[in-house]
């Protein structure tokens, strides 16, 4: 490849994407290729799609626009999991030259010949049933967080999920692959490493190639707790089904995994659930939240749940709203409910109106709100370690706490990427708290 190529790349979605998005940059940086921002003039633009929401899908059109307004003539290629739910679709999107399914896209540059532009969308996309092997990946986005995938693909049939369709079986990197990226990751100076997979409770299936688990997910986080140089480790959304208890406790006097967990619900009524197809009820829900409570009480717990699901009536809703309301959390992710093509849920009946699923997210949302600012004002007070972002916002730096307390104080550059202990003090008008240091200098 000629060494004077530049390449762009735009990511939609999860925090896996991004991992991968990543992951295929190395691929094209080994090539000669010069990495540049999305917005300027590059030779090739790489789309990595998302297909979870409605609006992911409806996004990708205005992306493959900005790149053609940045290079008319540059190529133009698509990878991720709508290319691999709908390949033809995007391939017939205008601009586009190239499309590559789940497979494909880790060996995009095998694609490449000399980045004409093509007359129509060139497809390489397999069935999802060959999508059975595991490519390792990690994103650095900045300075000071990594995103570590461990885990690929899914084995659960959520009703309204087209993941285990994009991605496949469900599948593990082997221990030892993870536990050499996290050191890479520390080396380069990364305080922070977040743990990320389509499904990581069930970490360990399919490590070598098995259906059965070489390892649990317990076994993940022992090991990479002994690995030198992470100051922080995270785990992302966890399955309250494979949240095991003994991994609560360990996490609870661990070195370096921090008190936030990420814990997706969907519906607080035990009736949707099962429409879901979702493993557990409410009740197991209940009972996750309460002994990370006991073991954890300055924790942080994110609720992910879908409103406006295929039979969801007014009492079904405000079952779901009352139990989160009295459900010990500190902030929700609110997902309305949009038909996805080949799903059980698209033909279900009980279709609930637009106007309907829009109303019922504001009012979670609202209530994500109330819930976050009270988990704030429970850490007023309180001392805590906090990590500085690297982004000047308007003057000012922002940071997050281990246990995910947004902080902001005057723009410093001396402060990026490092970590510091703080008194948690009040919270300020946009809803972030401010702080005063007590322990200066920077702490590592």
């Amino acid at each position: 490849m000629n060494a004077t190529k530049k390449v762009a790349f735009y990511t939609l979605g999860c925090k896996l994407n991004f991992s991968e998005t990543s992951t295929i940059a190395r691929s094209f940086s080994d090539e000669g290729f010069e990495r540049v921002d999305f917005a300027e003039k590059a030779d090739i633009y790489v789309i990595n799609t998302c297909s979870v929401t409605e609006n992911a899908d409806k996004r990708f059109k205005t992306i493959v626009k900005q790149a053609q307004k940045a290079n008319p003539n540059a190529f133009v290629a698509a990878v991720g999991c709508y290319a691999q739910l709908k390949p033809q679709e995007l391939a017939d999107v205008n601009g586009v030259d190239l499309v590559l399914g789940a497979t494909e896209k880790f060996k995009i540059t095998d694609y490449l010949n000399d980045l004409s532009k093509n007359d129509f969308g060139e497809v390489h996309s397999c069935e999802i049933e060959e999508a059975d092997f595991y490519v390792g990946s990690y994103s650095i986005g900045d300075r000071t967080r990594a995103f570590l995938k461990v885990q690929d693909g899914c084995d659960y049939k959520c009703t309204y999920c087209t993941i285990p369709l994009a991605r496949g079986i469900s599948r593990s990197d082997t221990l030892a692959n993870v536990l050499k990226n996290a050191a890479d990751i520390s080396a380069q100076g990364i305080k922070e490493i977040v743990l990320t997979g389509v499904n990581i409770g069930d970490y360990g299936k399919g490590e070598f190639g098995s259906k059965k688990h070489e390892h649990t997910f317990l076994d993940l986080v022992q090991a990479l707790d002994e690995v030198p140089g992470i100051e922080r480790l995270r785990i992302s959304s966890i399955e309250p089904n494979l949240l095991k208890n003994d991994t609560i406790a360990f996490v609870a006097q661990s070195k370096t995994f921090v008190p936030h967990f990420h814990i997706p619900l969907q519906s607080g009524s035990n009736e949707i659930l099962k429409l879901m197809r979702r493993r557990y009820m409410r009740e197991l829900y209940t009972d996750r939240i309460a002994t990370i409570r006991e073991a954890m009480p300055h924790a942080c717990i994110g609720v992910d749940v879908i409103v406006g699901f295929p039979g969801e009536t007014d009492e079904h809703f405000l079952e779901t709203y009352h139990f989160l309301n009295e459900l010990d959390i500190s902030y929700l992710h609110v997902f309305t409910y949009s038909e996805r093509d080949n799903t059980p849920a698209a033909s279900m009946e009980g279709v609930v109106p637009a106007k309907v699923r829009n109303k019922r997210s504001k009012m979670l949302r609202g209530l994500s709100a109330k819930k976050r600012r009270a988990f704030y004002e429970q850490q007023l007070g309180t001392r805590r370690t906090v990590l500085f972002e690297g982004e000047n916002k308007h003057g000012y730096i922002h940071g997050f706490t281990e246990n995910y307390v947004k902080v902001k104080a005057t723009w410093n550059p001396e402060l990026v990427n490092t970590l510091h202990q703080i008194a948690l003090t009040d919270i300020d008008e946009d809803g972030l708290v401010r702080f005063e240091f007590v322990a200066d200098p920077v702490l590592r």
